[in-house]
């Protein structure tokens, strides 16, 4: 159980975390094109923390991401960020994502399920 004084620091960790995802690069300086799904993976890690191993989640209060639609995945990302949807740790989880982190999210998660 995460207590009310963790929480903020969890978010910071998160957040400094998922910035540690830049783009690789190559040694011309052009970033290096890698699979969405490995990114995704990558970016997962964070995620994983709460909702399990995979997006596999071992805790009944965290809802499993594994094999959700990837759509359905982008569009609750989106709604947390936008703060349409409201839980104050997943509000601060996606508040540094960028469509295209969210949508690598998606995407990882979304594959698990096969």
């Amino acid at each position: 159980m995460i207590t009310a004084f963790a929480r903020p620091l969890l978010a910071l960790l998160s957040i400094a975390l998922l910035a540690g995802c830049d783009k690789p690069q190559g040694d011309n300086g052009e970033p290096i094109v890698e699979d969405p799904i490995a990114l995704g993976e990558r970016k997962a890690r964070v995620c994983m923390s709460c909702h399990g191993p995979r997006g596999v989640s071992r805790v009944a209060s965290y809802p499993s991401l594994a094999g959700q639609p990837r759509e359905y995945l982008l569009e609750q990302l989106r709604d947390f960020k936008s703060g349409q949807r409201k839980n104050p740790m997943m509000n601060s989880m996606v508040a540094s994502l960028s469509d295209t982190d969210m949508q690598h999210l998606a995407a990882y998660f979304a594959i698990q399920g096969e």
